[in-house]
């Protein structure tokens, strides 16, 4: 929700590209035959830079960590990265091509939703395995149309349910929710209304705004004139921050509820720190894992990866840790597979099969991958969190 991000992102995406790394160019002969080439189609630039950047950030450092710590074996682990520009049709053309070149096992795409449903079917022309860090449902279902695509970030009807909860926690009557015009905004306008239903809280308005808008002014007043107790804002971190400043602007006084797609920095700045203070948002715990004591193994690998990732970038990104994962995943189904297909690349199949039954104890929280579900993320990495002394911290 740091709006300061934002102004930074493209004069940050040449000199991303340009300090990619070293693995970040196509393979070349000179390069092991075993070793594991994935690609990346990333928003490196256009409205979706800010999360784009943070995903390349995350990959590069886990690609460094992987590789160093041999976690592959002999095999080195090559990141090939794109840059879709937020366009669906200019990632169209990269996972095509991702799809054509043999030497890819398979592809992490980033959080644009219209980008992989505008290329499911190229993906599964190619038999291409590729996991997506986009939120919307419709990204990993119907399974029958996604056979190769694997969803890894927060599912809306789980975001949903615990907004619901808090709603109901707190004794709020009456909410009025802010969403995007994009598939992630349909799936969360259908979710929240559902589960505030079973609560008996009342959806008193509902206001859309496109996800490129850098003014939500006129949206968030007509929500605020309907006098909800709670606004629920189902946008990017960006617009979370703008909504929460145009809210207090317009005299709001009530309860702001994030979902999880408002995570961004884990530090707030200016207006929008102060006009967040006491909000909530429903992600996982490895954001405020510093307040979070290592009882685990799991949750001490998750402040490591905390105090790599801010030690590294300054700062952390809520969305880092599904790229990491997002990264183990894809190396373990690799690794899992074994051997090379009858033109001797990657085994796409049976890469495509190790993921399909990927379980991993993640840096985002329990991940599970079945037939029957290829949204991995369980609802228990959810968790509450509340904006307090212009930070992220764990509720209660």
């Amino acid at each position: 929700m740091r709006l300061t991000r934002a102004t930074a992102a493209s004069a940050l995406a040449a000199a991303i590209l340009a300090t990619s790394l070293a693995g970040c160019d196509l393979p070349t002969e000179s390069e092991g035959a075993g070793d594991i080439t994935i690609g990346a189609d990333l928003e490196l630039t256009g409205s979706g830079a800010t999360i784009g950047k943070a995903y390349h950030d995350a990959l590069r450092l886990k690609v460094e960590q992987m590789n160093a710590a041999g976690a592959t074996g002999s095999r080195k682990i090559n990141l090939v990265v794109r840059d879709n520009r937020s366009d669906s049709n200019l990632s169209l053309r990269n996972i095509g091509e991702f799809g054509d070149d043999r030497s890819v096992a398979a592809v992490i795409t980033g959080a644009c939703s219209t980008c992989v449903l505008a290329a499911s079917r190229t993906i599964n022309d190619k038999r291409l395995p590729t996991v997506a860090l986009a939120p919307s449902t419709r990204v990993s279902e119907p399974i029958g149309d996604r056979r190769y695509v694997f969803k890894l970030a927060p599912n809306a009807a789980d975001g949903a349910a615990a907004l619901a909860a808090e709603a109901r926690r707190n004794r709020i009557k009456k909410v009025a929710l802010l969403t995007t015009d994009d598939p992630y905004g349909s799936d969360g306008a259908a979710a929240i209304t559902f589960e505030l239903g079973k609560v008996d809280v009342d959806l008193v308005a509902n206001r859309q705004v496109k996800a490129t808008d850098t003014d939500v002014n006129d949206a968030v007043r007509a929500l605020v004139e309907a006098e909800p107790d709670a606004i629920v804002v189902w946008t990017f971190a960006e617009q979370a921050g703008l909504a929460a400043t145009s809210a207090k602007a317009n005299g709001f006084t009530g309860q702001l509820l994030f979902d999880a797609s408002a995570a961004g920095d884990l530090f707030l700045a200016g207006p929008v720190a102060r006009a967040a203070e006491g909000a909530e948002m429903v992600f996982t715990q490895t954001m405020v894992i510093d307040d979070v004591i290592a009882t685990t193994p799991t949750k001490a690998a998750r402040k490591q990866w905390f105090r790599d990732y801010t030690a590294r970038y300054g700062s952390y990104f809520g969305y880092a840790s599904f790229a990491a994962d997002a990264l183990q995943l894809v190396a373990d189904a690799v690794v899992a597979a074994g051997g090379s297909d009858p033109a001797g690349g990657p085994d796409r199949e049976r890469i495509r099969d190790a993921v399909e039954t990927s379980q991993l104890d993640g840096l985002s929280g329990p991940i599970r991958i079945t037939p029957d579900n290829h949204s991995g993320l369980m609802p228990q990495a959810l968790t509450m969190l509340v904006a307090r002394g212009g930070r992220w911290r764990l509720a209660g």
